[in-house]
């Protein structure tokens, strides 16, 4: 999938959020989910209890989801994790995809627009459902990954939303990127929305 690339003129650009956009759900903490087992997962919830706790004062989500990549995903190899993400979203994207987003994501790429992913989510999670739907670009948080090839604690770079959306699709764009839409659900995705000339924000409301 490409990840770099200037807009040429008059190209359409159509960014959009994926968790609780595209999808009717978070699609890390399904993963996580998934893939831990149910057990697993209820435990390492409980051992993260602390950093929930800490969120409510902090509000940062990235330390949040910094955690959970150190309680669950510390240690395993990235190439066995591309491998599972590949799995679930071969068997999750018909229960997780909003029905109504994937009509508008057609509906612009048909029009010829490059449609952009623009997630806070980590990247492996991500990437398989982003190569069904066909996407242009994908941007999302990165985790960090050792040179043995396994994760480490935290990202590579800092949590991908809010202002580092802009700055990430600056970088793969240039400074002066503006979208022709943009479609999000959170507060982390409105700085996103500001340069959008259509702004659809909390639009898709359909259930798988």
């Amino acid at each position: 999938m490409p990840m770099m690339g200037e807009p040429l003129d008059n190209q359409l650009l159509v960014a959009f959020d994926f968790d609780g956009t595209i999808t009717t759900r978070d699609s890390f903490t399904a993963f996580l989910k998934w893939r831990a087992g149910s057990v697993r997962y209820a435990w390492g919830c409980l051992r993260l209890a602390p950093a929930a706790v800490s969120y409510v004062f902090h509000r940062n989500r990235g330390k949040l989801k910094s955690a959970a990549v150190r309680e669950f995903l510390r240690g395993a190899s990235a190439d066995k994790l591309d491998a599972e993400a590949r799995t679930f979203a071969e068997t999750h994207a018909v229960m997780l995809f909003r029905p109504d987003a994937l009509a508008t994501w057609r509906r612009w790429r048909a029009k010829g627009a490059r449609t952009l992913i623009v997630s806070a989510s980590p990247d492996f999670v991500v990437a398989p459902f982003a190569r069904g739907l066909g996407a242009d670009v994908l941007i999302a948080t990165k985790l960090n990954v050792d040179e043995a090839g396994r994760v480490g604690t935290g990202f590579d770079g800092l949590n991908c939303r809010g202002q580092e959306k802009v700055r990430r699709l600056q970088e793969v764009f240039g400074p002066d990127v503006h979208l022709t839409a943009a479609y999000g659900d959170t507060s982390g995705d409105r700085e996103m929305l500001s340069i959008a000339d259509e702004k659809g924000y909390r639009v898709f409301r359909g259930k798988p």
